[in-house]
């Protein structure tokens, strides 16, 4: 499944840089994160819980943050396995600075195994939008603030 976002944020460069790396707005941003622990270098531990319909599943995540540029890009990669299925995803986001404002772009794919797929195929494409619109405007008004 593709996954393509883009996202202006009334903030600088630097403050958008600092927020999308800040593990305690991460882990707020992060719909249905219930823990992110940070493990160092770019990696973090998770539990997700996360809903399709009336399938809720809790995932235990390893999301990474790699390839860092500092204030232009980096990859994004989420692994996450429990009762429902997996969910693995990648995605490079980069950012550019425009008058003040910063956008950033996010494009990768990601792919859903198990029941939750099975049950929910024809529902992912929504929700995933839905989870990635939720957690970058949470990160837009963090920027902001």
């Amino acid at each position: 499944m593709e996954i393509k976002g883009n996202y202006v944020f009334n903030a600088p460069i630097a403050k958008v840089w600092e927020t999308m790396l800040d593990p305690k707005t991460i882990e707020h941003c992060i719909p249905g994160c219930e823990q992110l622990k940070p493990l160092g270098d770019g990696e973090y531990e998770a539990v997700l819980v996360v809903g399709l319909g009336s399938i809720k599943g809790r995932y235990q995540a390893k999301i990474t943050l790699a390839n860092q540029v500092v204030m232009r890009s980096y990859k994004l990669t989420v692994q996450g396995e429990g009762s429902p299925g997996f969910v693995r995803g990648e995605a490079q986001v980069s950012l550019e600075a425009k008058e003040g404002k910063t956008l950033v772009n996010v494009e990768g794919d990601a792919q859903v195994g198990g029941t939750i797929a099975r049950v929910g195929q024809r529902l992912l494409g929504s929700v995933n939008k839905r989870m990635m619109d939720g957690f970058f405007n949470c990160l837009q008004k963090a920027a902001s603030s």
